[in-house]
């Protein structure tokens, strides 16, 4: 029980960080080139530190809930969070909320049912020296990336990076999250759980300063939701119940097409999902 509270808890805290972030990132100093210094100058922003404080406490209540959860679950429940922006909007900042956007939150709300009613509350087998070594390399390989897309001002693309950077990270603290808290400093899986944080913070703030909120982080949430449930299942022993799978198959499948459903929307003015200028200010308001 406790592991599926941490997850709800952990969906509505990253949509606030959300919301937050890119309202901070938007007015940051742009640059063309790879931007080292970019989460430097946007720690000065008390609007991104509310932001990164929510995806902080997120990443925490996900990383409880990953003690005792599968991967295809958790990362479907934490990628909800951009569905859920669209609803903290239209409750407390007054944004209108087409029929489209309503229908595609049915419809994740739809597949989370289905992963839920499929899932297995388990501990990780653990991970392998040499799947530690490809996380490594994945993350590198990552980062490289980041050089070209971050010229080609391509939104999207960086998202997608971004994304491959926090399934690495939810890889790395599945194994972790079930043991004790002192022998994370030793581990060489936090460390490389630090890494990808930083790496999926930078490109996911380079993302959102070039494309609409709903846009980016739809690419992210699909990338991560997709990538880390494959790895779960097939590296970390994450269970489904007998006679489901196509449960697990379903719930991802209506998850990700919601996620990509909604940026659609967004990018067509359908809705305000995508955080538009004039709510913009009030987001300001209402997180100054």
């Amino acid at each position: 029980m406790v592991g599926y509270v941490a997850l709800i808890g952990s969906a509505v805290v990253y949509a606030v960080g959300i919301v937050a972030q890119s309202v901070a990132a938007r007015r940051a100093v742009r640059k063309a080139t790879v931007d080292p210094g970019l989460l430097v100058r946007l720690a000065g922003d008390p609007i991104y530190l509310l932001g990164f404080g929510a995806q902080v406490i997120g990443f925490v209540l996900a990383y409880i809930a990953r003690g005792t959860l599968p991967l295809y679950l958790v990362q479907a429940g934490a990628s909800s969070s951009v569905a859920l922006a669209v609803l903290i909007g239209y409750v407390f900042l007054g944004w209108r909320a087409s029929r489209a956007e309503v229908a595609v939150l049915a419809v994740i709300a739809a597949g989370l049912v289905l992963l839920s009613l499929a899932s297995v509350p388990s501990v990780s087998t653990g991970m392998s020296v040499q799947s530690g070594v490809v996380l490594a390399a994945v993350l590198a390989l990552t980062a490289v990336a980041a050089v070209p897309a971050w010229r080609l001002s391509n939104a999207v693309l960086l998202g997608v990076l971004a994304g491959v950077a926090f399934t690495v990270l939810a890889v790395a603290s599945r194994p972790l999250a079930s043991g004790p808290l002192t022998d994370l400093p030793r581990h060489p899986l936090a460390w490389l759980m630090v890494a990808s944080a930083v790496v999926g913070q930078t490109l996911l703030a380079a993302a959102l300063q070039r494309g609409s909120t709903a846009s980016t982080v739809a690419s992210m949430d699909a990338t991560t939701v997709v990538l880390a449930s494959i790895a779960g299942l097939t590296i970390l022993g994450d269970q489904v119940s007998d006679g489901r799978g196509w449960f697990v198959a379903a719930g991802l499948t209506l998850v990700v097409a919601g996620i990509v459903t909604m940026a659609s929307v967004s990018r067509s003015g359908a809705g305000t999902a995508t955080v538009p200028e004039p709510d913009l200010d009030s987001a300001r308001e209402v997180a100054a």
